[in-house]
């Protein structure tokens, strides 16, 4: 044993041996490696968001190639890093390919930490690309938290907003590029490749890249040329000539199999011996440049009835799908199995083809002239010859001669227009290509925007549905849920939904419904969902139950706008509010509202609820029928419609301003009433009918009109005036935050709305007001009466429910577009709103401001000098004291009444409001008044002993 010791410890000590171990155990860990990188991407390829993972408890069996533990492992991928996940793979596989070449990894535990790091850098450059690019959509994703992941998205969103608070807006696109130059420093570091392998590496990415931008043009060629082999008749196929003398022609069908015997290895050397001499005979480029692949012509899978050819005819050009006079090479079978022909520039029609002589046998030539191939005719076959002039005729022009369809890429905006949502230079340049339905152009001039600009459901959706044997068991479980708290009763129907479910209980006798709505919360938790709502069916002796689904649906507007009773309303002013619980599209009619009053909590889709609103009057309606106000005191939500020719006025942010053009609205109305008068009719619709007839008819209207006294006889002078009937569009007033308003100036507010709502229905003025604090000094009694049409979305406590709906259940909704429509104070409908993303606003916004220019109107927020509705529309002016005169008189008005508002005052000494407001802030600086409170109340701080 010693002996055999001594001789065995220097061969296993000796550097070769352990050279040779070392190399072995490397080539070993690479191939490990390997199998890792498999495995995880076996693991991400498979991932399924419906899998057993850490957000999702389900007893169903995982369908990832790696069981459960691959469900989970992608999903905290997916969920951490989205896309950038695919570095991991990539990282174990350059370190397998470096083991495996013996180049070891030298610095190992920072490789590591440039491999970490890698997945977070490119997940936060995959997210911040839609954050910053605003036309562009963010891609439809498995995963909430998007193609970047959850660490990259709040990676890009910290990223993004301190560049933009360093530098501008510009400071987001300089982080992005930092973040790539990040992650190209990294991926250096972590796959440790030397120079040579990130060449070779460039290199197969180049050639990839062509060869998958190239596949669709050679495709399409295909298609246009299998297209028009199709529809040449029979006898203009493409004829080969065979050297016995037969002619069969070629149609571009494909020929009956034969068998025949392919040419010898003999045959095809030389032929490839005498391509040679004639291919360095004639340099110019027709068809000796392409002699390697026409001499190939009989290895195509065309069966012909003949084992050789002699020599074929030039196929018509037109056969080919390639650009006339562009001189390249095309072949019908793809570009390396097939023939090729060159096709040269447009010449003059020879009488007769020129056969294309086959290197079978010496030729003192082997093509003719490139000229000879533009309008060449194929060979017919024998029998009755046309003469030559007829194949002359029927050649088609080069104007007539088809090209291939190649999808149009559109006119693309500037880069700073696109990464900053700037808008173009150039009116109406993106509208080129745009397509709709000539049938809804609602006048010259003016095009609606396309439902393309929205985003388009995913194609199948079905898998998300639950299925008839789990509605069952859970009707079943619901059934003994009740019980064990002491109610009977069976599901006697189930009404499955995109959101929710609605199951209907039949009760026992003697079960009161309202003890069945007070354990909607502990039915929620039995049941283990966010929450369930209870309430009676009206018309029916059940009671229903709505239990949300284990997969939510997602309600996109495209999906309501492809609806029949969108493409047909019943209305003016159709609005596209969502899905109902069975899935069925509901939309209502803002002109039979007339009044809207939306509210919800912040998180509940309120605004992507007004949003939608408001796209469903711009996808309609033109600026001719219907003209927009819109008042946003949070400055955020309405903001992003400024600028679009539907606007009266800028969006209003300022709530003095918003005060102003209420009360604009409110004198607008009063003007449109005695228009409405004059021509004797009830609304604005007969109005716009009567005044398209008179202006048809070319009739004048005129109105008498008092303009003094005869100093004679002191009797009133009256002239006739003539009106201008203009057409009246639609106005509707959008209020994004009324708690903000009634803050600020309460009762000026409170009253211009109400009169709003109680008169402007008939005049064509409708008014959609929202708030997230649904309380009663907010919704005051006076709003409430007049807004019969109520929409609330999730709120925080039964007790708002009840404000805004008049009974609970708004607080039980899930949130995300679940809202409570109440149509015209009757019954209540569960609705769930479309999904409207910020980029298919701002595409729609864009489009609109492409139109044209918004044409404002000044008075609407106007801090000039006005007159009331009554002394403006019958032409009498206003008071003739002066300021000083009028300010005391004021002043004594206050001190007398002890009250002082700008309402009070405009109405005691009949003037406009804006110069009694003046008044009131003159008395306010010489301290006659107090500054306004919360509710817009003044005190007067001057006694009646005073107001001498």
């Amino acid at each position: 044993m010693a002996r055999l010791s001594r001789l065995n410890t220097p061969n296993l000590s000796s550097p070769a041996l352990r050279s040779a171990l070392q190399r072995r155990s490397e080539e070993a860990a690479g191939v490990l490696l390997w199998l890792v990188a498999l495995a995880l991407s076996c693991a991400l390829w498979s991932y399924d968001p419906l899998d057993p993972s850490p957000d999702v408890s389900t007893t169903r069996v995982a369908s990832n190639l790696l069981g459960w533990p691959g469900s989970y492992l992608s999903d905290s991928l997916i969920q951490g890093v989205g896309l950038g996940s695919s570095m991991l793979v990539i990282g174990l596989v350059a370190w397998g390919w470096r083991l495996l070449r013996h180049r070891g990894l030298s610095v190992f535990p920072v490789r590591a930490a440039a491999l970490l790091c890698l997945p977070c850098v490119v997940g936060a450059l995959l997210a911040a690309g839609p954050m910053l690019i605003t036309v562009i959509h963010a891609p439809e994703w498995p995963s909430d938290a998007g193609v970047g992941g959850g660490v990259g998205a709040t990676i890009a969103s910290n990223a993004i907003a301190a560049g933009t608070s360093a530098i501008g807006p510009a400071g987001g696109v300089l982080m992005w590029i930092l973040g790539g130059l990040l992650a190209l420093l990294l991926a250096a570091l972590a796959f440790g490749l030397d120079r040579r392998e990130w060449s070779a590496l460039g290199r197969f990415t180049g050639r990839s890249t062509l060869w998958l931008t190239s596949r669709p043009v050679i495709l399409a060629r295909r298609y246009v040329a299998m297209q028009r082999r199709q529809d040449q008749p029979a006898n203009q196929g493409t004829a080969y000539a065979h050297a016995g003398g037969a002619t069969p022609s070629y149609t571009g069908r494909p020929m009956p199999e034969t068998n025949w015997t392919p040419p010898s290895d003999a045959r095809r050397a030389a032929v490839r011996r005498n391509e040679a001499p004639a291919s360095s005979s004639r340099p110019e480029p027709a068809v000796a440049a392409a002699g390697a692949k026409t001499a190939q012509i009989n290895d195509e899978p065309l069966r012909l009835a003949a084992p050789q050819l002699g020599s074929i005819t030039a196929p018509s050009p037109a056969a080919y799908p390639a650009a006339r006079g562009s001189g390249r090479l095309v072949g019908v079978k793809g570009e390396e199995d097939a023939p090729a022909i060159a096709l040269p520039g447009p010449t003059t029609a020879e009488p007769r083809p020129q056969p294309i002589h086959r290197a079978t046998e010496p030729a003192p030539h082997t093509a003719p002239e490139p000229e000879a191939f533009d309008d060449e005719q194929p060979y017919s076959p024998p029998a009755p010859q046309p003469p030559p002039q007829d194949y002359a005729r029927r050649e088609p022009t080069q104007a007539e001669q088809p090209t291939p369809v190649a999808p149009q890429e559109a006119p693309r905006k500037p880069l700073l227009t696109r990464l900053f949502g700037g808008r173009d230079a150039e009116a109406g340049h993106g509208d080129k290509g745009r397509a709709r339905d000539a049938t809804n152009q609602p006048g010259a001039g003016w095009t609606l925007p396309p439902v393309s600009l929205l985003r388009s459901p995913p194609l199948s959706r079905a898998d998300s549905a639950p299925s008839r044997e789990a509605l069952d068991a859970n009707a079943r479980l619901l059934e003994n849920v009740l019980s064990d708290f002491g109610v009977q009763g069976r599901i006697v129907d189930i009404h499955p939904g995109p959101v929710v479910t609605l199951y209907e209980l039949e009760p026992a006798p003697g079960i009161r419904a309202a003890r069945v709505i007070g354990l909607a919360d502990d039915v929620a938790r039995s049941l283990s969902v966010l929450s369930v709502r209870i309430a009676t069916v009206p018309g029916r002796n059940v009671i229903g139950i709505e239990v949300p689904n284990a997969l939510r649906e997602t309600v996109y507007l495209t999906e309501l706008f492809d609806r029949p009773e969108w493409k047909n309303p019943t209305g003016r002013l159709e609005l596209a509010l969502g899905k109902d619980i069975a899935g069925a599209a509901v939309f209502s009619d803002l002109a039979k509202m007339p009044h809207l009053l939306v509210a919800g909590t912040t998180g509940s889709g309120k605004s992507v609820g007004i949003n939608s609103m408001i796209l469903s009057l711009l996808f309609r309606l033109s600026p001719d029928e219907c003209r927009l106000i819109m008042i946003d005191p949070k400055v955020l939500e309405l903001s992003i419609y400024d600028g679009i020719p539907h606007l009266l006025t800028p969006v209003v942010t300022e709530p003095n301003k918003a005060v102003t053009a209420l009360k604009w609205v409110v004198r607008e109305m009063d003007r449109r009433y005695r228009a409405m008068a004059h021509l004797q009719v009830r609304n604005i619709a007969g109005y716009n009918e009567r005044a398209a007839q008179v202006r048809d008819r070319g009739e004048e209207v005129t109105r008498r009109v008092q303009t003094g006294y005869d100093p004679e006889t002191g009797n009133p002078i009256f002239e006739e005036q003539s009106l201008t009937l203009d057409p009246l569009p639609f106005i509707v007033v959008i209020i994004d935050e009324m708690a903000d308003l009634m803050m600020t100036a309460g009762k000026e507010i409170d009253s211009a709305v109400q009169r709003l709502a109680q008169k402007a229905r008939a005049a064509g003025i409708h008014v959609i007001m929202a708030t997230q604090r649904p309380s009663v000094d907010v919704i005051t009694g006076t709003i409430k009466a007049n807004f019969p049409t109520r929409i609330s979305f999730q709120v925080i406590s039964k007790f708002d429910s009840r404000t805004i709906l008049g009974e609970q259940g708004a607080e039980q909704l899930l949130g995300q577009g679940d809202m409570l429509f109440m149509q015209g104070g009757g019954r209540i409908t569960r609705v769930h709103g479309p999904f409207v993303a910020d980029s298919e606003v701002e595409a729609v916004v864009s489009f609109l401001r492409e139109q044209g220019e918004p044409i404002y109107n000044e008075d609407v927020i106007s801090e000039r000098e006005e007159e009331t509705g009554a002394a403006a529309f019958e032409g009498g002016g206003g008071g003739g004291d002066g300021d000083g005169g009028l300010y005391d008189k004021a002043v004594a008005v206050v001190i007398r009444e002890g009250k002082a508002s700008t309402s009070f005052v405009q109405r005691h000494l009949s003037i406009g409001y804006n110069r009694a407001a003046k008044l009131i802030e003159q008395m306010e600086k010489n301290n006659i008044v107090s500054a306004a409170d919360h509710v817009g109340r003044r005190k007067v701080l001057i006694g009646r002993g005073a107001d001498d």
